[in-house]
């Protein structure tokens, strides 16, 4: 390998990296990046076709991916990963706002999405299905916020096993609800729908592209910590490829489940997975009313306690297995001059980015506070404004990360690749054009059919407010990537200090 510039930051902040990343720590923390249960109800609420949609992007999109990041993650198994692989590729100022973009999504998704869904299942299970108050809606909230960033500052050795307990946790939680779908078939007969409802339609696909490819994306994440893994050129592609089989199932089954046995109005996007288990857990105690309110009685209401907890447990380890790899990648920015070098420093008593974990939680604080001041606790209205431009946010990152592989496969063909992504040239192109497609439908839903018309626009908007829309997820996406310019700018005196290092350093030690 050639030489390798780099700057004297880097060189004195990787030094405090320590290995504790082993092979089945990246399986776990792969399952927990990539399953997220959050988003489970918003697949099913389309109906059959996006079981459908889901099998082939399946195919399209998330094997492709997985191919490609393989061969990344251990051929250039730097920290910062998606980072270093697009600044390596493209240069630092595309690096510094491609990497803005993808940091930003997390503490947004944690302080809306995730802490949102938490505080709704608290409602659904605890609270008999009424709101918090205002006081106990932030306590649980910013409690949520910040144990996910405190997980996040704990060295690997310590912090591992959370992501552990969170693959655990989700096998438990979807597999319970998988077999209670199928009891509730079993004793009150299926919701019948046809083959029909299963048959893939361009309105299907324009209105879920960009959720099942938010479902799908996550395999790069480890590689962030690439430095802390014991050995990544190993290790990489084995976690990739056990961890993909089993993401695809244990998204499909519960969706194929809540599909089968319930009706299309029982399920809505806020919330809709926490109500889909109570309604399939009344077969161990309770009943529905003709309402279509569920009751929970003995045993049906215990089991509907544990799967809360679990349901918990997995919104925190999504989190906590976000941030910890995308502040790490910001970290890694930040020291290698595409950021202000006051970020880019990894604490010699964890081994973590400390300063980067804290500003993610005062950003996620943040959107805490936005949720509910500006919506005036309008819950489903601000969940699909943050999910759309999180989503966004974090696909168009990967216009920056997908075509490295091409790049450098170019540029660095003296690498030792112990994996070689096949057909590399047109899935590559694949992977981009789904990301442009998915981008433009959560910024302009519907547009090439119905532009925000009724079976578009997102949950509590109204067809004609589609400008207003648009400006609230195009405008921050535009600021975001100003900010990773401005990131740049400040890491002017950090790149100016420059250290080269010969291959045995530049390389992370096996």
């Amino acid at each position: 390998m050639a030489l390798l510039e780099t700057t004297a930051a880097a060189a004195a902040e990787r030094a405090k990296l320590q290995r504790h990343f082993g092979r089945f720590d990246i399986l776990f923390f792969l399952i927990c990046t990539i399953v997220g249960v959050d988003t489970i109800a918003s697949v099913a609420s389309s109906g059959g076709e996006a079981f459908t949609w889901m099998l082939i992007l399946a195919i399209a999109f998330f094997v492709p991916q997985a191919l490609l990041f393989a061969e990344l993650g251990s051929a250039f198994p730097q920290e910062g990963g998606p980072y270093f692989w697009t600044r390596l590729a493209f240069g630092r100022l595309v690096g510094a706002v491609n990497n803005f973009l993808y940091w930003i999504t997390n503490p947004v998704w944690i302080g809306g999405t995730l802490a949102g869904a938490c505080v709704g299942a608290i409602e659904v299970f605890f609270h008999n299905g009424n709101p918090l108050s205002t006081m106990w809606f932030y306590v649980v909230a910013l409690v949520f916020v910040w144990v996910s960033v405190l997980a996040a500052i704990l060295s690997f050795s310590q912090a591992k096993w959370l992501p552990t307990a969170g693959a655990f946790a989700r096998f438990a939680l979807l597999g319970l609800f998988t077999v209670s779908c199928a009891i509730y078939a079993a004793k009150h007969g299926v919701h019948g729908l046809g083959g029909s409802a299963y048959k893939p339609s361009y309105a299907g696909f324009v209105a879920l592209v960009g959720v099942l490819l938010f479902n799908y994306v996550g395999f790069e994440l480890p590689s962030s910590a690439g430095e802390e893994m014991t050995n990544p050129k190993r290790d990489v592609p084995f976690a990739i490829a056990r961890s993909a089989g089993a993401s695809v199932l244990l998204y499909a089954l519960p969706v194929l489940g809540i599909l089968i046995v319930l009706p299309a109005t029982a399920v809505t996007n806020f919330g809709g997975f926490a109500d889909a288990m109570k309604d399939v857990f009344t077969v161990y105690g309770g009943s529905i009313a003709k309402d279509g309110t569920p009751t929970l009685s003995g045993a049906g209401t215990v089991l509907a306690g544990v799967g809360a907890v679990l349901f918990i447990l997995c919104l925190l380890t999504s989190g906590v297995t976000w941030i910890m790899g995308s502040d790490r990648a910001l970290a890694v920015s930040c020291y290698d001059g595409a950021g202000p070098r006051f970020l880019g420093v990894i604490s010699a008593r964890f081994g973590t980015p400390v300063r980067v974990n804290i500003f993610s939680g005062i950003v996620a604080t943040g959107i805490v506070v936005l949720a509910e001041t500006i919506t005036s606790g309008n819950a489903a209205k601000y969940f699909g404004a943050v999910l759309g431009v999180t989503i966004s946010t974090t696909l168009i990152s990967y216009l920056g990360i997908y075509p490295a592989v091409w790049k450098l496969r170019r540029s660095h063909p003296e690498v030792a690749r112990p994996f070689r992504m096949p057909w590399m040239r047109p899935l590559t192109v694949l992977l981009v054009a789904l990301i442009v497609i998915a981008t433009i439908q959560l910024i302009a839903p519907g547009l090439g059919d119905s532009w925000f018309g009724s079976n578009y626009a997102p949950s509590g908007w109204d067809p004609s407010q589609k400008w207003i829309y648009l400006l609230t997820e195009a405008v921050p996406v535009l600021c975001f990537a100003l900010v990773g310019v401005l990131f740049w700018a400040l890491g002017s005196s950090t790149r100016a200090q420059v250290v080269t290092l010969d291959p045995v350093e530049a390389e992370p030690v096996e």
